[in-house]
């Protein structure tokens, strides 16, 4: 029985989980450090702690920490969310052996599956297709790149080196040819160390024009495990995705069912409970490869969400309390698509940036979702990170789809940080995007120079001014409707945050 739940994670996905706690009726308990005292999932929460300490390190990762806190309000389940703990075995064991309820796969899974070389073998033995490569056992430096240089010559170039635990890009190295093999293996050690504390990095094969698809799976502790389709998520700047989808454009109901299969098998393999998504790479040829499975909820559940009606975050919690699964046969309807807004500059390799958020006002309407930990008047701070919201449209078509989220992006305005809307918006007009024949080679193929709008004079000037304005949007807007653009009067929904990066 599951009566009140300790959040472990902060923003967007606080906000997310706390929101499933108060309409499943639980008691939730918020943790908070000092310069997050103001933001809204500390609101949304029955009861908000604070954390001592300083840095990450000191509040969100002190596991022993959220643990006393946690005894000391009587919690009886703690859900991680993703990022910060969620993927840590040290915590979720020590959650259990404290006798709460923890709200994800056991700790033997989240171990096995979190270091990628033993989820490789893992799925090797589970009869799951894997991408050719070797695993790299060495730890020591020196035999570790004789065992690289070695393994390269039999997989060949390119290749990736891909570190073995964590992930987000991090250790990860294209190698085009023996050359550059030192020097990647050197920086993708150096970075995985940083990163993880484990510089151990193995070698795959680069399958190069492939589609990143994810399957979505469900297993109770009543043995019984489902998946809930795929998502597209090939679209991605430095390995990060920023646009995804469900279903994917080019799966066909035999594919989904052998992908379905095989995601399955894999959590079978480790005995898996919980919320889970397996990841694969999905050739032109229809032959698929594992890539890795992420024991935890996804930052783009919501698409599933939206085309299958399961709520998977309160079955994560219906899951965890012992009771079976609540979803029937797979049933998918109509289509979405979500894209992630982030305070960076699309026009500088998407870097993070700062500033305080002196208009937020998100786009509203039929089947239009907005996920975030964010409100006007928040300040963007470089100590987390810069995702702001995730921004998801339903339609029963994939066209109509596209087009809400076109329509969404144009009615978003974010003033007083520089934010991707723009990038997003010219994102949804890119052929390959609008046929669905997206790979994870595409902003780089489209852009290979980086990003730079188009932006006409009168448009910066009028960014400027309206930029400097205390004045509620409705002005805003109403300056927007009159800026005479390259291509004559702009639409009313055209906001300046589409014109500026």
């Amino acid at each position: 029985m599951v009566s009140t739940v300790l959040v472990a994670n902060r923003g967007e996905i606080a906000c997310r989980i706390l929101r499933a706690c108060n309409e499943a009726g639980l008691s939730s308990i918020a943790i908070y450090a000092d310069n997050d005292a103001n933001s809204l999932f500390v609101e949304l929460a029955t009861k908000a702690v604070p954390l001592n300490g300083n840095t990450i390190t000191e509040t969100y990762l002190d596991q022993q920490q959220i643990l006393k806190i946690a005894k000391e309000n009587d919690v009886d389940a703690i859900h991680p969310g993703f990022g910060f703990l969620s993927e840590r075995a040290d915590f979720a064991k020590a959650v259990i052996d404290s006798g709460i309820t923890w709200i994800g796969p056991s700790a033997m899974a989240i171990e096995k599956m979190g270091d990628k070389m033993t989820a490789r073998t893992t799925m090797k033995a589970a009869g799951v297709p894997v991408i050719p490569g070797e695993e790299i056992e060495q730890d020591d430096a020196e035999e570790a790149l004789v065992a690289i240089r070695s393994a390269s010559q039999r997989v060949g170039f390119p290749l990736l080196l891909k570190a073995s635990s964590g992930g987000g890009g991090k250790g990860m190295r294209v190698v085009n040819s023996p050359e550059e093999l030192d020097d990647a293996v050197s920086g993708a050690r150096r970075e995985a160390i940083a990163a993880f504390g484990d510089g151990r990095v193995y070698v795959e094969r680069l399958l190069t024009g492939s589609k990143h698809v994810e399957i979505q799976i469900l297993a109770d502790k009543h043995g019984r495990t489902i998946h809930l389709g795929e998502r597209e998520c090939s679209v991605q700047r430095r390995h990060q995705k920023v646009f995804e989808e469900a279903p994917c454009p080019t799966m066909t109901p035999q594919l989904r069912e052998k992908m379905g299969q095989a995601a399955i098998l894999a959590a079978q393999a480790v005995n898996y409970v919980g919320a889970g998504t397996v990841e694969f790479l999905l050739a032109s040829s229809g032959e698929f490869f594992f890539l890795e499975m992420n024991t935890r909820i996804q930052v783009e559940h919501p698409v599933t969400e939206m085309v299958t009606g399961v709520d998977i975050v309160r079955e994560q919690i219906r899951i965890a309390a012992g009771e079976p699964m609540s979803c029937g046969e797979l049933n998918i309807r109509g289509h979405s698509i979500e894209v992630r807004l982030y305070a960076e500059d699309a026009t500088n390799n998407f870097l993070p940036a700062i500033g305080p958020l002196v208009v937020f006002e998100p786009p509203v309407g039929p089947g239009v979702r907005l996920d975030t930990g964010v409100r006007q008047g928040d300040e963007v701070t470089p100590n987390y990170d810069p995702m702001l919201a995730k921004l998801v449209v339903w339609a029963p078509s994939r066209e109509e789809a596209l087009q809400r989220m076109r329509r969404a992006l144009d009615e978003f305005v974010v003033l007083g940080t520089t934010t991707n809307i723009r990038f997003l918006r010219e994102l949804c007009d890119q052929e390959d995007v609008i046929n669905g024949s997206t790979d994870t080679t595409l902003i780089d193929r489209v852009w290979p120079n980086g990003w730079k709008p188009q932006i006409p004079k009168d448009l910066v000037d009028a960014g400027l001014m309206i930029a400097g304005m205390s004045e509620s949007s409705g002005k805003h807007r109403k300056m927007n409707s009159e800026i005479q653009g390259e291509e004559g009067p702009l639409s009313p929904f055209t906001t300046l945050s589409r014109r500026f990066p």
